[in-house]
């Protein structure tokens, strides 16, 4: 009689065999085990390990049917075929906040709110900025940081 872990791998080669990769293998061969395991349970074996390549060999089959009628069923990379985009809530609250952050920006003097969307939309240099509002860059890096910590107030009170 063969031992358990000679039964196994015996099951195992025969369902590698049959072209099913390593790692499914295993998992097969487990299954195949559990149900060889259960049937034990009511009927008596002549050969559990005859029993156990039989199951093994039969679910592979089952596995492969299966792949071929519906080849989706079992992607392996999920969030390939998952929906990246956000559900309706998200977008609801996301708009909510944006508006809020609009608001906020609209409080601004209009020369600091012309300064901050030239340095953090356009991503302009400060010394660019500088020269086209005549000031200096030490007042526009100001007038940046201001703006900037007013809007994080504004938008602490969302």
């Amino acid at each position: 009689m063969s031992s358990l872990a000679e039964m196994l791998a015996k099951a195992r080669r025969a369902v590698m065999r049959r072209g099913v990769p390593a790692e499914d293998a295993d998992e097969l061969v487990h299954d195949a085990f559990i149900k060889v395991e259960q049937y034990e349970r009511a009927h008596a074996a002549e050969s559990k390990e005859a029993l156990l390549v039989t199951a093994a060999v039969n679910l592979s089959i089952d596995r492969a049917r299966k792949k071929r009628r519906a080849p989706f069923a079992e992607h392996d990379d999920v969030e390939a075929i998952a929906d990246g985009a956000p559900d309706p809530e998200q977008v609801v609250e996301e708009r909510a906040r944006l508006a809020h952050a609009a608001r906020g920006l609209d409080q601004l003097p209009e020369r600091t709110r012309r300064i901050l969307l030239k340095r953090r939309l356009e991503n302009l240099p400060f010394a660019e900025i500088a020269r086209s509002e005549n000031m200096s860059v030490a007042a526009v890096e100001k007038q940046v940081a201001r703006a900037t910590l007013q809007l994080m107030k504004w938008m602490e009170q969302w």
